[in-house]
C-alpha cells in the first residue's frame, strides 16, 4: 500500500457510508430479498461504513485498529448483497461489465479488507 492510499480508505468509507443516506434506494435495490427491513439495514450499514471510515482517519492507532476491524466485520456483513448481485445479474443491467464485473467484485472485498487493515497500521 502506498503512503498516499492509506488515509484515502477512511475518506472512501466515510463517503460510501454517507451515500447510504443520500441515495438509499440504490442500496435497497441490491439487498437480498430474504432480508427484512431494507431501508433500516441500508441506514445501519451506512452508519457502520461512515463510522469505520471516520475512525480510520483518527490519529489514534487504537481507534484506527478497532475501526479497521469494524470495517472488516461490515464488509463480511454486506457480502451477501454482493453475492446476491452476482447470482442475479439480470436485475442489475446498469452495472458496466455485467455478470463478469459482478463476480469480479466478490474477491475485491478481500482487497478492501486488506486496505483498511493496512490503513490502521499507518504511522501518525
Amino acid at each position: 500500500m502506498s503512503r498516499l492510499s492509506k488515509p484515502t480508505a477512511g475518506h472512501v468509507f466515510l463517503g460510501a457510508g454517507l451515500l447510504h443516506f443520500l441515495v438509499p434506494r440504490h442500496y435497497e435495490a441490491i439487498m437480498p430479498d430474504y432480508l427484512p427491513a431494507h431501508r433500516e439495514l441500508v441506514y445501519a450499514s451506512g452508519v457502520a461504513e461512515a463510522a469505520g471510515g471516520a475512525g480510520l482517519l483518527s490519529s489514534s492507532p487504537t481507534v484506527r485498529k478497532y475501526s479497521a476491524w469494524w470495517l472488516v466485520a461490515t464488509l463480511i456483513a454486506i457480502f451477501p448483497a454482493n453475492v446476491h448481485m452476482a447470482v442475479h445479474p439480470e436485475r442489475y443491467p446498469q452495472v458496466p461489465g455485467g455478470k463478469v464485473a459482478l463476480y469480479a467484485r466478490l474477491p475485491l472485498q478481500l482487497l478492501f479488507a486488506k486496505w483498511v487493515l493496512a490503513t490502521a497500521r499507518r504511522k501518525g
